[in-house]
């Protein structure tokens, strides 16, 4: 394959979301590498965690979801680079902030002793309270029980007081029972725990033990930490205070105050644990429970220079999303009705965009706009730039969609079945404007879509998933005529264009697992007309087919049983092409 640039990199990507009182894992271990100016296709069943993986590097999950672990890795040198301004003030700041580093560098002398220190602290806890396989399994019953007494709370209100009376009394008894038990749960780990401590003061001789371990090892920490820090150390946290400066520097004095700190406090346990801090990715995870690091480059008499190590999975802050969501990565929405604002006019839409991220002027924001309704095929833009969205029809309200994504030229544009509420004469007509608009502005194209016919169109990868993994991702062509995961053959199975006269269309039975539970082995398994017994009991690994074609399925395990690909899907561009006459 040509080498490419990687514009974003997932790695071990979780998402969950918390969902009456359960946790719901809806991406799960993703790791996938998109290049510069490409066109990928993530495709898959509703359900499957397409929107969701997208809106994670977006900065667009609900309020109720969050990453719990992976990171997604940002190379854009638009942003990355970073140079601020050394004014008396900053001078004064950083000559604070090297003084603090120096100090708390002592810590690291003792760190192996802390580390002895934590370890006999954790034997006592272990002692006193409850272990974690205890505490989990207390947690899921409870979680469990709150979660079915909810649901028959939602039914309960359901119910006709004048018709079915025995049916809300019967729900009220049942929901005080639900209620005990769930109050039984939560003091059992109270009464545990108290049971354990009496236990452990019953120990004497531990305790005289643990007591005497202690002090000594607090007393040599104290000793350790109040020796000389080396020359090296120092030449060191130099740096680091530069870095310090250019990872707050975009931000307000105030919070440039706070976050120093922050980042101070952060730097303090990292050298009490003992942190290698000249390992990068070590530093870079220190960092990144603050703020993303800004890597120390060069500097002038009176600016520092610098390239952050943006990891979108880290972004904390507003300031930050908005120099990213809009700016460097836009997003085109299936419906454009539910994003144009219906009161607002559409030049309006465009220039408030245009002026928000990249300063303008009102005059130069107009013409901008005016020249990007022109590029994605509004007739006469000048005369239409003040109507209203109701006056445009569905296919030229996504063109101004469309517009509004470009507006500001991102590096990424995801495309959510952007063409799903339009009719076939349109769609075609989209797909072309967003391909023939990215030969111009360069950008590259993440297209979630469940319809094949699409992804042939304008895919130059697919990525296939199935409830929250990647299960098969290859160049079109690889994934289209050389399909090795079942789920993917189901898919294309399904096209409707595959269909021969007095046949039935092919559907895939049973429905994706429940993504509240872990599962066990192969998630696609109880649909899996394929199926081995080692698909029932471990998850498989994702196989190398070719240089740029993965799949995850034991059907590529050298041991596993030869087995063809269905015969609908065999031949498949012969078919193709005769469908559509080519």
């Amino acid at each position: 394959m040509e080498e490419k640039k990687v514009l974003l990199s997932v790695k071990d990507l979780v998402v969950k979301f918390r969902v009456r009182g359960r946790v719901l894992t809806a991406i799960r271990g993703i790791s996938l590498d998109i290049y510069e100016n490409e066109s990928i296709a993530i495709v898959g069943e509703s359900g499957s965690g397409k929107s969701v993986f997208t809106k994670t590097f977006a900065g667009m999950l609900d309020s109720n979801g969050f990453i719990d672990q992976g990171t997604l890795l940002y190379n854009d040198p638009t942003l990355a680079d970073t140079t601020v301004t050394l004014t008396p003030g900053a001078r004064q700041l950083m000559q604070g902030t090297l003084s603090r580093l120096n100090d708390i560098s002592r810590y690291e002398l003792g760190a192996a002793t802390y580390q002895q220190i934590l370890e006999l602290e954790a034997e006592k806890k272990r002692r006193i309270s409850l272990t974690g396989e205890e505490k989990e399994g207390i947690e899921k019953e409870l979680n469990e029980l709150k979660f079915v007494r909810t649901n028959l709370f939602n039914e309960k209100q359901t119910y006709d007081p004048r018709k079915e009376k025995d049916k809300i009394k019967a729900a009220a008894a049942k929901l005080k029972e639900y209620d005990a038990q769930i109050k039984a749960l939560e003091n059992k780990e109270a009464e545990i725990e108290k049971a354990k401590k009496a236990e452990y003061e019953k120990d004497t001789a531990f305790v005289e033990q643990f007591n005497k371990e202690m002090s000594a090892l607090k007393a040599k920490y104290e000793q350790e930490i109040k020796g000389e820090i080396s020359e090296e150390t120092k030449k060191r946290n130099e740096i680091l205070g530069k870095e310090i400066r250019l990872s707050v520097g975009r931000y307000s004095l105030a919070k440039r105050i706070k976050l120093t700190h922050a980042l101070l406090v952060a730097l303090k346990k990292a050298m009490q644990l003992g942190v290698d801090l000249s390992d990068e990715t070590q530093l870079n995870q220190v960092f990144s429970t603050v703020v993303f690091r800004v890597k120390y480059l060069d500097e002038t008499p009176n600016t520092l220079h610098g390239m952050g190590m943006l990891d979108l999975s880290k972004v904390k802050y507003a300031e930050d999303w908005e120099q990213i969501r809009g700016k460097r990565i836009a997003t085109v929405f299936q419906d454009p009705m539910t994003s144009l604002n219906p009161i607002i006019t559409i030049g309006k839409q465009i220039s408030s965009i245009i002026i928000r991220h990249q300063g303008c002027s009102e005059v130069e924001a107009r013409a901008r706009a005016i020249e990007m309704m022109r590029k994605v095929g509004i007739p006469k833009p000048e005369a239409r730039y003040d109507d209203y969205p109701f006056q445009y029809s569905g296919g030229m309200r996504q063109r101004i969609v469309i517009a509004i994504a470009l507006s500001c030229q991102p590096k990424i544009l995801i495309c959510d079945e952007p063409t799903t509420a339009l009719d076939v004469t349109i769609q075609a007509q989209i797909l072309r404007l967003i391909k023939d608009l990215q030969k111009e502005f360069g950008y590259t194209i993440v297209f979630i879509t469940h319809d094949l016919g699409v992804v042939a169109n304008i895919a130059d990868r697919v990525a296939v998933l199935y409830a929250g993994q990647i299960v098969e991702v290859g160049t079109v062509e690889e994934v289209f005529y050389d399909p090795r995961h079942p789920y993917t053959w189901a898919l294309l199975s399904s096209m409707p264009q595959l269909a021969e006269r007095n046949t039935k269309l092919f559907s895939i039975t049973g429905t994706p697992p429940s993504l509240y539970n872990s599962i066990v082995g192969d998630p696609f398994a109880p649909r899996n007309p394929y199926c081995m017994k080692i698909d029932t009991l471990e998850d498989p690994p994702m196989f190398k087919v070719t240089d740029t074609h993965y799949a995850k399925t034991w059907l590529l395990d050298p041991r596993a049983p030869k087995v063809e690909k269905p015969e609908i899907i065999q031949g498949i561009h012969e078919k193709l092409m005769k469908t559509y006459n080519l």
